[in-house]
């Protein structure tokens, strides 16, 4: 083509060259309306189930119709016992009351059906025991046997009560021990965006809430101790003393050097959860590594026979067959 022809079709040239360029600034930046991104579409999905999945929880929480009040009355049989046998005293004991309260009893009407019931249980037990030994069970033993298995009986049930509160306490601390970790993460983000700590406790409650109700209902407690109490440090100490837990614990002494001194909380706390992580974790190896101990004697007593059988029994049958 001659420089002349080039020169007269300039115009064109340059038109045509401006449309494409305009073409492809628009394809540009129209392209993301236009391709497919199936990992936003994913993560709508998985945040659309994830709100889904915590309304249903939330709404099957809120369906068991559970008193929330703290301050339960107690039932007019176990207060005439506790009258009656003049146990106001064991009710008031504070030992008790604190291992009530860790185990998610609160208020005085828990205490008195404890105290009540340790008054029951063991006449229920004797009583029982004793129709069971004397009368079903044909026991060829002497009297005295007989009377001390009653009174075996009598002594179990006024440790049933005992062991309940303890085995409810153990599961409590193990469900809070499990969640913490999380909840130190919510924690952290809410300090860290501004948050100030009654409005962080109580973000962190309403969102560890289908996780852990135990640790929820913990950090609802505090975010109303901090409110109405005058000395905000109590508030974290009952906290720690409610969950008698060390993670929990150092977090609380983080909480009262940062309300004292004015110490910085969102460096605490992250060093805090990825100890609490580490501590789960280390747990869950050390769990791990006890296992093999623990499959020995099933093995011997279940593997082993069958094992044995299998190699032995077409060697016998054999034998048997030469015979």
């Amino acid at each position: 083509m001659s420089p002349e022809l080039i020169i007269a079709h300039a115009d064109t040239i340059l038109a045509f060259s401006a449309a494409i360029s305009v073409f492809a600034a628009t394809l540009l930046v129209s392209w993301p309306y236009f391709a497919p991104d199936p990992l936003s579409a994913r993560m709508a999905q998985v945040a659309s189930e994830r709100e889904r999945i915590r309304l249903r929880e939330r709404a099957r929480l809120m369906a068991q119709n559970r008193p929330l009040s703290l301050r339960r009355e107690p039932k007019k049989l176990f207060q005439d016992i506790v009258d009656r046998f003049n146990l106001t005293k064991h009710a008031e004991d504070g030992d008790l009351v604190r291992m009530l309260r860790s185990a998610g009893f609160r208020g005085h009407g828990p205490v008195v059906t404890y105290v009540a019931v340790r008054v029951l249980a063991p006449a229920g037990m004797l009583l029982l025991g004793a129709v069971y030994v004397f009368v079903l069970l044909d026991l060829q033993r002497p009297f005295i046997v007989k009377l001390a298995m009653v009174v075996a009986a009598g002594g179990f049930g006024y440790k049933v009560p005992w062991l309940y509160v303890k085995n409810r306490i153990t599961k409590r601390q193990t469900a809070i021990r499990r969640s913490w970790p999380d909840a130190l993460d919510l924690l952290l983000i809410c300090v860290e965006c501004g948050m100030a700590i009654e409005g962080a406790l109580r973000k962190v409650s309403e969102e560890i809430g289908v996780q852990c109700p135990e640790l929820a209902e913990e950090l609802s407690l505090t975010t109303a101790e901090l409110s109405y109490l005058q000395d905000r440090r109590k508030a974290y100490e009952n906290l720690a003393e409610r969950t008698d837990l060390d993670g929990v614990k150092s977090v609380v002494t983080s909480l009262i050097q940062s309300e004292k001194y004015g110490t910085p909380l969102g460096q605490s706390l992250r060093v805090l959860a990825q100890e609490s992580r580490d501590a789960r974790m280390s747990e869950a190896e050390k769990r791990a590594a006890a296992l093999p101990p623990k499959l020995t004697v099933p093995m011997i007593l279940f593997f082993l026979p069958v094992l044995f059988a299998v190699i032995i029994t077409p060697a016998a049958l054999q034998v048997m067959n030469l015979k």
